[in-house]
């Protein structure tokens, strides 16, 4: 069984004169690099709390709502890559002060590639979780793949699959569609219906779980940022990031994610970044959460071994 834990209590730092909320905890070290724990889409700081209160023993744990996200604010903007590439590199400027190991699970995973690649002097490694983001010969995107899923045909689509499934796109671009599905996805039962596709380990679905994810969808400002999120245009691609990455790189994948293909994702990352450390976890898209136990350990010796 897994066990049910309070999240830290964070505080407010002001990015852009939006208030963006973070986690600390845990000493400085130093001869360790902090490390910084990003969340994926629809989820925050929360997500991480069997991990910052297993790490921070041995590490300067933070963890960050990105904009747009959890308890940070949710301004009427563009959601990019960029913009939360731009969000952690000045967080790590500002308040955590040195180089950080950036972890990121899903969209968190893409927005801490583009830090390392595009922004190497914030980065001292690098650790993706079931990473989200586009490959250049693939249609893959970084929007978030299970809403994603839903609504685009399947690859290889039939002319009247096209056909629907750009009908289904325009539809999902009309002002009325957005705020029905926003409606739909954010009712506690889909919210628990979409965890138990993506968590292999069940019993990791608890009703605190689901209210972390709920609560934020009901901030005001929140139907604006899932809107921006899916009308986005593509960010970089990730084979162009790897070709600019320079800091060490660590692969931890959940291996039954029915939204990514681990094992074939994984020889993508190899082609573009070979000199990576990579570990298959019998978990799904977000084993941090599933599998704490395997996972904390896994990283701390990871860091410890590129300090």
């Amino acid at each position: 069984m897994q066990v049910t834990t309070a999240p830290i209590p964070g505080k407010y730092w002001q990015w852009r004169g939006h208030s963006v909320y973070y986690v600390q905890a845990g000493e400085k070290q130093p001869q360790r690099p902090p490390l910084l724990l990003v969340h994926g889409f629809g989820a925050s700081t929360d997500h991480w709390r069997k991990n910052i209160i297993g790490l921070c023993q041995d590490f300067e744990v933070f963890a960050i709502d990105l904009l747009g996200f959890g308890r940070s604010a949710k301004p009427k903007l563009q959601y990019s890559g960029d913009l939360w590439r731009d969000q952690l590199n000045d967080f790590i400027s500002e308040v955590v002060g040195q180089k950080a190991v950036l972890a990121g699970n899903s969209l968190g995973g893409y927005a801490c590639l583009c830090v390392a690649a595009q922004r190497p002097d914030s980065a001292a490694g690098l650790v993706l979780l079931n990473s989200a983001g586009p490959f250049s010969e693939s249609q893959q995107t970084a929007e978030p793949e299970a809403l994603q899923s839903q609504i685009q045909p399947p690859k290889q689509p039939s002319p009247l699959e096209k056909l629907l499934g750009d009908s289904v796109k325009w539809i999902f671009q009309q002002p009325l569609a957005q705020f029905l599905l926003f409606q739909y996805v954010r009712q506690r039962w889909v919210i628990r219906q979409t965890l138990e596709k993506v968590y292999l380990d069940k019993s990791a679905i608890t009703e605190q779980l689901i209210e972390e994810i709920s609560r934020p969808a009901y901030d005001a400002g929140a139907l604006d940022v899932f809107v921006s999120v899916f009308s986005t245009p593509q960010g970089e691609k990730v084979d162009v990031l790897l070709k600019q990455l320079t800091c060490p790189l660590l692969l931890l994948w959940g291996e039954a994610d029915p939204w990514i293909n681990a094992r074939e994702r994984s020889q993508k990352f190899r082609q573009y970044y070979p000199e990576l450390i990579e570990h298959f976890l019998t978990a799904g898209h977000c084993p941090h959460d599933e599998l704490p136990n395997r996972v904390n350990p896994l990283l701390r010796d990871w860091v410890l071994s590129i300090a």
